[in-house]
């Protein structure tokens, strides 16, 4: 079965809305950095993610939304009070995998493996059933066939792992921008995030730096407008490290790449109480109508 077969989410009358998401990783684990920050040198670094994911949960608090929050096993091991925090405080716990490696590295048996342990880790810790699931760099995609039916063998119930736009690290432009079914007679969801269509091009309004360089009054009317077109939710993603301002510097870093990961990092967590005030935030899981989620 091709994974990018169109094939629109027949319960979507029932679903929609904005849902929110957070990518629980910390600062030197990201792919900008990936060049000069090898994995083996990680607990190496002061952990930060803790303390911003955090402030997360306290602005969501204070805005009434929910979210959830796709956490790294790495990060679930090493702080899993934090985890227990997410599920404690209303949000959804989902898989990010376990370190940090795209689906299109690995082998269909790695991947495999790595879905798996990460969702029994995070279960064990939280004592909650996880059921979605974003790959590392939205590396779902035409080179990885087979990713959704082990996602769904392995028990996950919806991926968010696609973001369908050109782009140097990741994205198809042609891709679905809206939720669909990838598996033939399942109900397994790949569920896009937020893209919108402006003078011919598809333009992302998902959050990330896309959303750290456009000015707030211009990402609000194209998460207006997605609301308006896609069949589906708009869904909305970030980082903790991205309202961390504080955090140090990799010097190593091309930059290129600390162009991309430093922009406007001052100016986040005021542009996004401004999206979080403005539009009514809930969780994937919600947003989708899987079955048995729970608030």
């Amino acid at each position: 079965m091709d994974a990018m077969t169109d094939t629109r989410v027949e319960t979507h009358a029932e679903t929609g809305g904005y849902a929110l998401s957070v990518d629980v990783e910390d600062y030197f684990q990201v792919w900008a950095f990936s060049d000069v920050i090898r994995k083996q040198s990680w607990d190496g670094f002061a952990p930060r993610v803790g303390d911003a994911t955090r402030a997360c949960l306290d602005l969501f608090e204070a805005r009434g939304a929910t979210a959830t929050f796709f956490t790294l096993g790495w990060v679930a091991q090493r702080d899993p009070a934090l985890i227990r925090e997410i599920v404690a405080r209303g949000h959804e716990l989902g898989s990010h995998g376990a370190d940090h490696t795209k689906v299109n590295e690995q082998t269909p048996g790695e991947f495999a493996r790595d879905v798996s342990q990460t969702k029994k880790l995070l279960e064990d810790i939280a004592g909650v059933e996880v059921r979605g699931y974003r790959a590392a760099g939205f590396s779902i995609d035409h080179t990885t066939p087979w990713a959704h039916e082990i996602l769904q063998r392995e028990g996950y119930a919806y991926s968010s792992s696609t973001h369908p736009i050109s782009h140097d690290h990741y994205g198809d432009a042609s891709a679905p921008q809206s939720p669909y079914q990838p598996i033939k007679d399942e109900r397994f969801i790949e569920a896009p995030v937020a893209t919108v269509e402006f003078l011919g091009r598809r333009i992302s309004c998902a959050g990330g730096g896309w959303f750290r360089a456009a000015p707030v009054e211009v990402s609000k009317m194209m998460l207006r407008h997605a609301g308006k077109t896609l069949q589906g939710p708009v869904i909305f993603y970030f980082h903790p490290w991205e309202i961390d301002s504080g955090q140090p510097r990799i010097k190593r870093a091309s930059v290129k790449s600390k162009l991309r990961h430093y922009l406007n990092l001052k100016t986040m967590p005021h542009k996004l109480d401004i999206v979080l005030k403005t539009f009514p935030w809930g969780r994937v899981d919600q947003a989708l109508g899987i079955r048995g989620a729970t608030s």
